[in-house]
């Protein structure tokens, strides 16, 4: 584990990361509101930076906005880009019109998109890049990607498991190439597990890729008390062979790894403030030297 000064620049409302994105972070102003943030790009390998150009339109568009993301890879988004989703006035109370705009470091400039689209439950949290389009983590009511080349709103496949078991969200990412929905999974049948599941690459559907049952969890830690609340599963890392694959859980002050082929946990660190044990958000860093 690595921690990462945001003192890059000198924001006297203070920086925080919105999002790793394949060696980038995207970072924010901390201490200000959504239509006073500044936002910023930083390769903390490098140590340069970027200062992203505010949302044309004023305070009054600025206000309205619901979601930024980054979007970077080496090989199929080489300038990285800023996917915006800010809300319009609609007709219909019940549903939700939105506006997407992206920014692209070539031209650093910002362009609205021709597609704008409704949704009645907008949930635009957990964001992800991969296979060229940001995804969201998908919930019971929005299974939404956005093709970010092509410049359009599709639909992921859902769950079977969200409509016939109780289900708990716990992590949404990629590693080398593969997108993860991990999700605690609680059945009569199987009681409690925790599901890893792979995106196939077309888009078409989830297959459970790994799976721990928490009995092997609540066996290695017996001071937990079998409550979700009590973990938190922080990373799904895909090593280069696949039985080097591991799963970061964060168990009360400490992170561990556990072997999914293996099946073996092993401690990483261990906070020593509480406030750190509790509210500290985990990151992924890759090494990059990218030039801006």
């Amino acid at each position: 584990m690595f921690r990462i000064t945001l003192y890059f620049y000198p924001d006297p409302r203070g920086i925080i990361i919105v999002q790793s994105c394949n060696g980038l972070l995207l970072c924010c102003t901390y201490r200000a509101s959504i239509d006073a943030r500044t936002y910023y790009v930083f390769n903390p390998t490098t140590k340069q930076f970027a200062i992203v150009p505010c949302l044309p339109g004023g305070y009054g568009v600025r206000k309205t906005i619901r979601f930024m993301g980054l979007a970077f890879h080496r090989t199929d988004c080489v300038h990285y880009k800023l996917v915006c989703i800010r809300s319009l006035e609609s007709d219909d109370d019940d549903v939700e019109l939105f506006q997407i705009q992206i920014y692209s470091s070539d031209t650093r400039e910002w362009r609205i998109c021709p597609v704008t689209f409704r949704t009645d439950c907008p949930d635009f949290e957990m964001a992800v890049y991969w296979n060229g389009a940001i995804h969201w983590a998908p919930s019971y009511h929005n299974h939404l990607y956005f093709k970010i080349d092509a410049e359009q709103m599709q639909t992921l496949p859902s769950l079977v498991e969200m409509t016939i078991f109780q289900t708990l969200i716990m992590y949404f990412g990629e590693s080398r190439g593969h997108l993860h929905l991990t999700v605690l999974v609680d059945s009569d049948d199987t009681g409690s597990l925790l599901n890893v599941y792979e995106m196939l690459g077309d888009h078409s559907g989830w297959f459970v890729k790994y799976q721990l049952q928490l009995h092997e969890l609540w066996g290695a830690f017996p001071e937990m008390t079998h409550s979700s609340l009590d973990f938190d599963v922080v990373d799904v890392v895909r090593g280069v062979k696949e039985e080097d694959t591991f799963i970061v859980l964060r168990i009360h002050g400490t992170l561990t790894r556990y072997n999914v082929h293996g099946k073996s946990f092993k401690q990483m660190c261990y906070f020593t403030d509480q406030a750190s044990r509790k509210y500290a958000i985990a990151h992924r860093y890759t090494e990059y030297l990218s030039i801006f």
